[in-house]
Order: structure tokens, then sequence, then C-alpha cells
């Protein structure tokens, strides 16, 4: 895998490289810049207690990584071709975890425009899927891989908690615009603000919406500055990326004038350039919402 990291395109094109994979007859995606490496499975050490979909541990270059089950988390039955499984070696949300899924097929460069947004036609799937890849006469999905694993464990999810230890400030007239496509997040986000005291946010569900109700501000010749003070965007999204949405804002005479936080469970150290490249001035890492809170005050307070 390493040497295909040199292949992904500048920061800001809407454009994604995917890993695709099997479980069982259908076919899944996993983001290139998740994953580390893929190798064939080594033998599992089983911990005892641990959440169903966690098969166990391994050691991997001295580091001891949890191994899921990603067919046991999305209902499937196991492999029936067992030689052909792989282990995908992930990172993201500051964490390393292991993929275990039935085969490793191939990497399409393709667009953001080009995954659908969930729709009712996948019932029961919209809550595991982030969007809908039609390739070649066939489909594949790209899996919410931070909603299995804050399923494993909640606590590394976004926590309320982490908010009443701010204080209270005066954030209630604050407009935030917030582009996240996952409505686990969304709803977290919600919560995780409003206890903060912000009572002003507004929530798209991708990129494109967002910088359409920006663009909508501005052709009315209204200040911008004056209708939103700040937008946090997450990175993986249908339709537009978080990057490429910085860039747009970035490089519009109007829009150029709004701080923009990126909040993403991609935010590594080998991957913040890339947010650095595109005009954020500022990336926090799911799910540290306390520092992402802190960086809105700085911003707009």
């Amino acid at each position: 895998m390493e040497e295909n990291k040199g292949i992904l395109l500048e920061s800001g094109t809407n454009e994604l490289e995917i890993v695709e994979f099997g479980l069982g007859k259908n076919k899944f995606g996993i983001n290139v810049i998740k994953v580390k490496e893929i190798i064939n499975p080594v033998p599992v050490t089983f911990v005892p207690q641990a959440h169903h979909y966690v098969e166990g541990i391994i050691e991997l270059r001295e580091e001891v990584l949890p191994v899921v089950d990603v067919a046991k988390a999305m209902g499937y039955s196991p492999s029936l071709t067992p030689e052909q499984d792989k282990f995908i070696v992930a990172e993201f949300n500051k964490q390393k975890i292991v993929f275990h899924v039935h085969n490793v097929t191939q990497i399409h460069r393709i667009s953001w425009k080009q995954i659908e947004k969930p729709s009712d036609m996948y019932q029961g799937l919209e809550s595991q899927i982030i969007g809908v890849i039609k390739m070649n006469g066939e489909m594949i999905l790209l899996l919410d891989f931070e909603k299995i694993v804050v399923e494993i464990n909640p606590e590394s999810g976004i926590s309320v908690q982490q908010v009443k230890k701010l204080g209270q400030r005066n954030r209630s007239m604050k407009k935030v615009v917030v582009a996240e496509d996952s409505p686990l997040l969304r709803k977290l986000l919600h919560d995780t603000l409003l206890e903060a005291g912000f009572e002003n946010v507004d929530f798209f569900e991708n990129g494109q919406d967002a910088m359409d109700y920006l663009e909508r501000i501005v052709s009315k010749g209204e200040k911008i500055e004056e209708k939103v003070q700040i937008i946090v965007t997450d990175i993986e999204m249908p339709q537009m990326d978080g990057h490429h949405l910085t860039r747009r804002i970035k490089e519009h005479k109007d829009l150029a004038v709004l701080p923009v936080i990126i909040f993403s469970s991609l935010i590594t150290d080998d991957l913040r350039h890339k947010g650095q490249v595109v005009g954020a001035d500022a990336q926090v890492s799911k799910p540290e919402i306390a520092e992402l809170i802190s960086y809105i005050d700085h911003y707009i307070l």
C-alpha cells in the first residue's frame, strides 16, 4: 500500500481513492487515506469479554492492535473462502485498528461527485454506509468505519462531558455552519454545541449543500460575516469533500473572510498538510470536541 500513497492527487480536487474489498457477494470501499497497509491474516489472540465484533488482538510491528470482524459487524456470514481473507490495517481518530474482510480487489480513483448519498432504497444500510458508488454496472458501498468503532467503544465518540469542563461563555448569538454527512455525528455535534451555548447552528449533509447556502447569501448582496461567523467541516462527504469546500471558500472573494475548521477522523501528522494547503484555519481530530469548541471561541468570540 505504501507506494500507492504517492498517486493521490493534490489537496482540494474533490477526488479520492478507495480500496475495494468484499464481504460475501457485496462490494465495499474504504478511503485509501485511512489505510496503512493490507496483510494476509495472522493468528489472533482471543480477548475475554471483548465486544462481539472484536475477534481479538494481534501484534504488528511491535504494536498491539484490535481486530474487528467486519462481516459480523454488518450481519454477514463468515467467509466461504478464508484463504482469500485480508486484514486491512487502518488509522483514524488517532488510533490504529485492523479490519478483517473477505477479500481485497483493487484501488479506484473517483470524484466525490460520483458518490451518492444513501437513500431509502438501501433500507437498513443508511446508518452503516456514508455513500454509494455506481461503477461498471455494480455498486460499491462506502462503509462508515467510524460508526463501527463507536459501537465497539462508545467512549471513542464525541462526549458532552468534555464540553461541560469548558465553562459557559456567551456563544448564543454566533452563527456556525457545519458540514457533516454522518447522521450520528450531526446529532452528537448538535447536542454538544448546544450544551456549550451555540444555539444558532445550521447543519448540511455535504460540502456542496453548505457551499450553495453560503453562495446564496452573498448573491443577495449581503455581507457573509454578518450572517455566518465560522465553518466547521468534515473531510469525507458525498458530492463535495471538506478539503474542496475549504479551498472553494478561501478562493471566493466574498467568502474568504470566513474561518474554516476541519473536524475529521483523518487529521493525522501525515495528512495535516492537506488541510494547510487548501487554507484551513485550524484542524481538529475527531472526537476532540473540547478542542474544536476552543478553536471556535478563538476565532469568533
